[in-house]
């Protein structure tokens, strides 16, 4: 599967940057048309889930989503969560379905266009050109963790959300967990279900209830078309690829995650934090509306599943809606974490964008590519993998073939263009 990277060639066709499963999938596609390519990965095939990611993780959509192009799902859990050791192997086994020409351990230092109209790569192995290049790095590079953290006493053990393996590399103590999406409700679960004392800084990412009327939720959504919707169509349009995915768990055949039963069972739930100052975390008194906007996402979706159901006259058995078991008194709130045995900080709060080693004028003022569909302002230059590249589905297992076949059309065409101009 991997190549031998002194064998690098002077020229290709087409470079893929990035060896994940979006890189993979646009492997899949040139390797289908046998159009000259290589793939480059800094690290190796997987390896944000199996470096970046908790021992329990597991998925937080349904086994059947995952559906890259040529190698579905085929396991005998459908319906079930495949855990990280699981999701590695199947990344594994879809690369070698096709031998696809991957280079691992390499990585890339620039990308720039010649005056000759060929990109140049240059990466820790040499430089070399394409025709055309893919980048397949996806949108999340370097971890986020806010200059407030320089305030935290430096006896506390701070680490980012990739960092966290599992409760016992944090010190023993209670640990605050900083960040309410889906990894760090998930990591508040995690220490919380060993018995470590919690605290979470709830945020404003929403919720969603894991089954709903017979079904998980996301089978409801599926056939509802809102993983094929695309972005431009969307209600909040390309803002909505700044926003934090509704937090749920796959965990123990998959579940809600309900911070207000946590609450009740003894996890200290906050607003978002404000400030730290001499040892004592402040939090803002958000925590009521974010838990109460929260439920009310997940009561939204199931209404538009109420109104799915009805429109299409699907026999569905009814449910109760759901009961908030806790509630918060309200008001800021404050940890001495000295007073509070707080050893351990876990920042959940997300990853910034770097592409700052691509040398193209094809960024936003917000350093973001500007693309449709993948395609960037640079004739020749595609991304893939971003979230909501196009659907919802385009950053998942889920919408990353559609999203490569795309892209191939464009390739190709680009080919096409080119041989016409050559002849």
């Amino acid at each position: 599967m991997n190549v031998d990277a002194r064998n690098l060639k002077d020229h290709y066709s087409v470079a893929v940057i990035g060896g994940g499963q979006a890189g993979l999938s646009m492997s899949y596609h040139l390797t289908s048309k046998e159009i000259d390519h290589v793939v480059l990965e800094r690290n190796q095939i997987g390896h944000s889930w199996r470096q970046q990611r908790w021992d329990t993780f597991c998925l937080v959509t349904p086994n059947w989503q995952c559906n890259l192009p040529g190698f579905p799902y085929a396991g005998p859990e459908p319906h079930g969560f495949m855990k990280k050791d699981d999701i590695v192997a199947y990344l594994e086994a879809f690369a070698a379905s096709f031998n696809p020409p991957v280079f691992e351990g390499v990585a890339v230092k620039q990308l720039r266009k010649l005056s000759d109209g060929l990109f140049e790569i240059q990466c820790t192995k040499g430089t070399f050109t394409a025709n055309q290049v893919v980048v397949a790095v996806g949108g999340y590079h370097k971890p986020r963790i806010p200059r407030i953290a320089e305030k935290v006493p430096s006896h506390i053990q701070q680490i980012h959300s990739s960092e966290y393996r599992n409760p016992s590399q944090l010190p023993q103590g209670s640990i605050l967990v900083i960040g309410s999406g889906q990894s760090g409700c998930q990591i508040a679960e995690d220490l919380h279900l060993a018995g470590r004392g919690v605290h979470l800084a709830v945020g404003s990412a929403p919720r969603v209830a894991r089954r709903y009327r017979g079904r998980d939720v996301v089978d409801w959504l599926a056939d509802m078309g809102h993983y094929d919707m695309p972005v431009e169509l969307h209600p909040q349009k390309e803002a909505v690829r700044g926003k934090a995915n509704h937090y749920v768990t796959g965990r123990d055949g998959g579940r809600d995650i309900d911070l207000r039963m946590r609450a009740k069972e003894g996890m200290q739930l906050h607003g978002r934090v404000a400030d730290c100052v001499d040892g004592v975390m402040h939090f803002a008194d958000d925590l009521v509306k974010n838990l109460d906007n929260a439920d009310q996402s997940s009561e939204n979706i199931k209404n538009m599943i109420d109104g799915f159901i009805a429109e299409k006259g699907i026999s569905a058995p009814q449910e109760a809606r759901y009961v908030p078991v806790w509630q918060p008194k309200g008001g800021e709130s404050l940890i001495d974490l000295v007073a509070e045995n707080v050893t351990g900080i876990v920042w959940s709060v997300g990853f910034e964008s770097s592409f700052d080693w691509i040398d193209l004028p094809i960024f936003n003022g917000k350093g973001y590519p500007n693309h449709y569909r993948g395609v960037s302002r640079e004739p020749g230059v595609y991304f893939l993998g971003l979230p909501w590249l196009h659907t919802w589905g385009s950053g998942r297992f889920s919408g990353v073939a559609r999203d490569s076949a795309f892209l191939l059309e464009k390739i190709e065409q680009q080919l096409c263009a080119s041989l016409e101009v050559t002849s």
